[in-house]
């Protein structure tokens, strides 16, 4: 791993020993606000125990659904967060050296885990865990298996990075054996620099893709590459990977797994196949076939093929838990999808706004194409914020000339927190423009929500799809959107 928050400052006591789940009244979780980070504080809520939880901001939704779960909020973070001594501190990824609550954890002699490692050890022991990795598709294809695994009766655990629309939120603690996580590779804490999915257990696991992302902590794509091979590795010989045949670097990691491995793909060439795929008014219908052998038919509410995949992939894992055809077609066909997948935020005067998450290249080019087919006819915009720690590095410059393609106007905001970046590390949004305007392509770069609204107002027309790709909130511009829409 490549970042280190703990350089500068001398080294901190050793860690004191972690205590068992029946020794702990208490918890206190640094950074509670966050998506993951709340659910966890619901979750050890559930256990019946007392929890508090300090962050910088804390406003609604996740102010208000903290308080529900009757969470001690602290604002701000103070040494006195932790004056009444949990038993235990979970520290979040956001938090590093140098806070002052965190410099209280480490001298305060309470023990203190990572989030991943507070899940690892309170609530995947005697459960199934069913872990979805992978550059793309992570949230999506969690959520699938979840809401597949809950519609068959299975009651199961999960937690997810996004908000299933199903269930309204991105957790639940069930009576089920299967615990589905969505496993990410970035690295765990400041104290803690290897991959959160390394804690997570899998028993069976999904590897959607294999790319290069996450610039601040990764070398290159050999170093991500070990990663998910030391993740490949954890899988018990008894266990199951199911594999994206159709990404290379996921077919180039699964060597590192001493369990059954199975690969699907739409192509063929898999042992998960599809055949007859038919799409209607924003659905999929298609068989799916495993050596070659129909395994049943499916309806599935969702536009693109990479969405195909996903399902496929979900599709291949429960099939390895025991469930027959009949109950996996009817959890997909009820699938409500996830926030910020593909999202309709509104429509107004016949113009679409969509939400979607999209800011890797390669996640930007599915996302499009998925979109170009659900609205054939409709002019289509996308609006991307470069704004994840990659985004906002040129090392996808190049890249994102080709991911925007299916588009047919290109709107690109001014890179998140570029100046935090030394100048030759710069994502340059001028050079993209350039780049795609050789290729005839009708872009330009505005730097702000605010202006980006008004140059839209001047050149919408009626049918036209207006896409917003960010993983960040980018001011609201969904909303300021269709306020300026309905205004005209």
């Amino acid at each position: 791993m490549l970042s280190n928050p703990s350089a500068g400052f001398p080294p901190p006591p050793p860690r004191p020993a972690v205590p068992t789940l029946d020794k702990i009244q208490h918890v206190h979780i640094g950074a509670v606000a966050g998506t993951a980070m709340g659910a966890l504080a619901g979750m050890f809520r559930s256990k019946g125990l007392k929890v508090s939880g300090s962050d910088q901001n804390i406003y609604p939704p996740m102010s208000t659904q903290l308080a529900e779960l009757g969470i001690d909020l602290r604002l701000g973070y103070k040494a006195e967060n932790i004056a009444d001594k949990p038993q235990l501190i979970v520290i979040g990824n956001v938090l590093s050296r140098g806070n002052p609550e965190v410099e209280a954890y480490l001298t305060s002699g309470i023990p203190y885990v990572s989030m991943p490692e507070a899940l690892g050890r309170y609530f995947l022991e005697g459960k199934h865990s069913l872990v979805v990795a992978g550059t793309h598709g992570k949230t999506t294809t969690s959520a699938l298996a979840a809401w597949v695994l809950e519609s068959a009766g299975r009651d199961p655990s999960f937690l997810i990075g996004g908000v299933p629309t199903n269930w309204g939120k991105g957790n639940k603690i069930g009576k089920g054996e299967e615990f589905v996580l969505e496993g990410d590779e970035y690295d765990t804490a400041f104290f803690d620099k290897e991959s959160k999915f390394l804690h997570y257990r899998p028993k069976t696991a999904i590897v959607t893709s294999v790319e290069f992302d996450h610039a601040d902590i990764f070398r290159d794509l050999d170093h991500v590459k070990a990663a998910f091979r030391k993740f490949i590795g954890l899988i018990p010989k008894d266990g199951l990977l199911v594999v994206n045949a159709e990404d290379a670097g996921a077919m180039d990691v699964r060597s590192a797994s001493q369990a059954r491995v199975e690969t699907y793909g739409i192509d063929g060439h898999a042992d998960w196949g599809v055949a007859d795929v038919r799409w209607k008014d924003g659905r999929a219908s298609f068989e799916v076939r495993r050596m070659g052998k129909r395994f049943g038919t499916i309806d599935l509410p969702m536009l693109g093929r990479h969405n195909l995949s996903n399902a496929l992939g979900v599709i291949a894992a429960l099939a390895g838990r025991g469930m027959s055809p009949d109950l996996v077609a009817n959890g997909l066909k009820r699938f409500e999808g996830v926030k910020r997948r593909q999202e309709v935020r509104g429509e107004v005067r016949g113009v679409t706004v969509l939400d979607d998450f999209a800011h890797h290249p390669t996640a930007v080019k599915v996302t499009l194409d998925a979109l170009r087919g659900g609205y054939p006819g409709r002019r289509l915009w996308a609006i991307f914020e470069p704004r994840s720690a990659t985004s906002r590095r040129k090392v996808f410059q190049q890249a994102y000339a080709d991911a925007f393609g299916p588009a047919d106007k290109v709107v690109i905001a001014n890179a998140h927190l570029s100046d935090k970046l030394d100048a030759e590390l710069r994502f340059d949004p001028q050079q993209l423009i350039e780049d795609m305007r050789a290729k005839g392509k009708d872009a330009v770069t505005i730097p702000s929500a605010n202006e980006i609204v008004h140059h839209v107002m001047t050149q919408v027309k009626t049918g036209d799809v207006l896409a917003v790709l960010s993983n960040g909130g980018f001011d609201d511009i969904h909303a300021k959107l269709l306020t300026a829409l309905a205004s005209r």
